[in-house]
């Protein structure tokens, strides 16, 4: 802590009443000062966006936009998604589960028919990336990644009318069939069509 030239005098003289007179002007000066750094800690709380309450939920804002249903991986979700006011190429919204209601925000750019977004869970934090196309159509598809681009998971969405109810899960796709490996062969890597000769 920096001392003033007031302090070093209160420091450097040895009588009672000026030690108790300059530890008063200190106080002062110290009550003088709180108002200040209460001031500026109030402008700062109003320049401050409000916190988000987590966890997240629909926003207002969003409920404008165009919706679109389908699957993310095995979930349903719900996008709501629109442009940019600020942005030409922007995009924003949100997508939610249908299975908890979990809701995720998403931003990103459009470029023609392909979309690039990221997602957070929290609206500060980047927890995803999507990329995907339109189809002249209107659907949307793409994969979702984590953000270090592991754990890819496909997307297929329809573009929902106004008022239209969100439809029910599509039915999960039977696993594929898998032949068995031929008399006398082992399976190569895990896959049984492929097998080692005799």
């Amino acid at each position: 802590m920096q001392q003033t030239k007031s302090m070093k005098q209160c420091v450097s003289w040895h009588g009672l009443t000026v030690s108790m007179l300059c530890g008063a002007g200190m106080v002062a000066l110290a009550l003088l000062s709180a108002p200040a750094h209460a001031e500026s800690d109030a402008v700062k709380e109003l320049a401050a966006p409000p916190p988000i309450e987590l966890p997240l939920k629909p926003s207002r804002e969003f409920a404008k936009f165009p919706r679109y249903a389908g699957m993310l991986g095995s979930r349903q979700i719900v996008l709501r998604l629109g442009a940019k006011t600020d942005d030409p190429s922007g995009v924003h919204g949100e997508y939610q589960f249908t299975d908890n209601g979990a809701v995720i925000l998403i931003a990103g750019d459009r470029d023609g028919d392909t979309l690039e977004v990221e997602e957070s869970n929290d609206g500060t934090h980047i927890t995803g990336n999507w990329v995907g196309k339109f189809a002249a159509d209107g659907t949307l598809s793409g994969e979702r990644m984590n953000v270090d681009d592991s754990d890819p998971q496909p997307f297929d969405l329809r573009p929902l009318a106004a008022g239209q109810p969100v439809p029910p899960p599509a039915a999960a796709k039977a696993p594929a069939e898998t032949s068995a490996p031929a008399p006398g062969g082992h399976p190569v890597g895990g896959v049984s069509n492929v097998t080692t000769g005799d």
